[in-house]
């Protein structure tokens, strides 16, 4: 059996956990509220404060939906009690990020500036060299913090770029000169 599926997710308190039909789950709690269709094979069962799920048979299918489903769920519970956050660093001389209201303006060596709008439900704040994005949906930004490093992605060399704080950039001797 998976090993995450079988897991129960915990329900802190301060959460509700809806289960409508078609297993449409709802969890709101005290940062907001998220709902999302869960693959429909999986039975998802609420007992007292867990959410326990459960698949139908052994099919590799099933097996691989059966984990997922519960990371899942058990990524709404996380996201609307204590939200999630990614930082990412500009390096690079005359590289630079600011902010206005919800539009992200970008300084990336450009003949123009990059503009970007926070989308709904995430929030982008500027410190110095770090931007960080936060919300309560994992996916959007995780997606957000791709879109934002994509606009220059670090280089091996001198490592200028946007990278995430915990990314490792992988260095590369430059060129030598001829004797």
């Amino acid at each position: 059996m998976s090993r995450i599926g079988r897991m129960p997710i915990a329900v802190p308190a301060g959460v509700t956990v809806d289960i409508a039909e078609n297993n449409q789950v709802t969890v709101k709690g005290p940062k907001g509220t998220l709902t999302r269709v869960l693959p429909a094979e999986m039975d998802i069962k609420l007992e007292g404060d867990q959410v326990i799920v459960t698949r139908p048979n052994d099919l590799k299918k099933m097996k691989s939906l059966h984990g997922l489903t519960r990371t899942l769920i058990n990524n709404m519970v996380v996201g609307v009690t204590e939200g999630y956050t990614k930082k990412l660093e500009v390096n690079g001389v005359g590289y630079r990020a600011a902010k206005q209201g919800k539009k992200l303006t970008l300084s990336l060596g450009y003949s123009h500036p990059v503009e970007m709008e926070d989308p709904e439900g995430i929030e982008s704040t500027v410190e110095g060299n770090v931007i960080t994005v936060s919300g309560i949906d994992k996916e959007k930004v995780g997606q957000y913090a791709a879109e934002i490093r994509e606009k220059r992605q670090p280089e091996p060399y001198k490592g200028k770029g946007i990278k995430y704080a915990d990314e490792v950039i992988r260095r590369k001797v430059g060129k030598t000169g001829k004797k």
